[in-house]
């Protein structure tokens, strides 16, 4: 790979979206989403849905969860990659603005990458916990 090539692998795309949404950079977060992204948020949680667009995911679920919770972080610690599916194991932080409640939960994350963006998401969560604390 030469100096100015970006690194497509399915979990080197994945891995950006991470530090992205970490640093709070959302347009580098859209830049590894597809135009035609399905990101689908787990029933039970409280952005549930699918939402489409690089645009729609970052003003839906993104910006949303950084109104409703101060130093929300999707820690990534565990990849498994299969061809263009890659399954992250990861631990949200955060603690929710309105109850004061810290939150700290075990998430895995499916992605599906083609051509060097993410074209699909999917979450899972325990969402009861996530629940507790946004509940006073």
């Amino acid at each position: 790979m030469g100096l100015n090539q970006i690194d497509e692998s399915p979990a080197a795309v994945v891995r950006r979206q991470y530090l992205a949404s970490a640093a709070g950079d959302l347009a580098a977060l859209r830049e590894t989403l597809a135009p035609d992204v399905e990101w689908t948020e787990m029933a039970g949680f409280p952005l549930a849905g699918t939402y489409r667009t690089p645009e729609g995911v970052t003003s839906a679920v993104m910006e949303r969860l950084g109104q409703q919770w101060d130093g929300w972080t999707a820690h990534d610690d565990t990849y498994v990659v299969d061809g263009e599916n890659v399954v992250v194991l990861a631990r949200y932080t955060a603690t929710h603005k309105t109850t004061g409640k810290p939150l700290n939960v075990r998430v895995a994350h499916h992605f599906t990458v083609r051509g060097g963006l993410i074209v699909r998401f999917e979450q899972f969560v325990d969402t009861a916990l996530v629940r507790d604390a946004a509940t006073a």
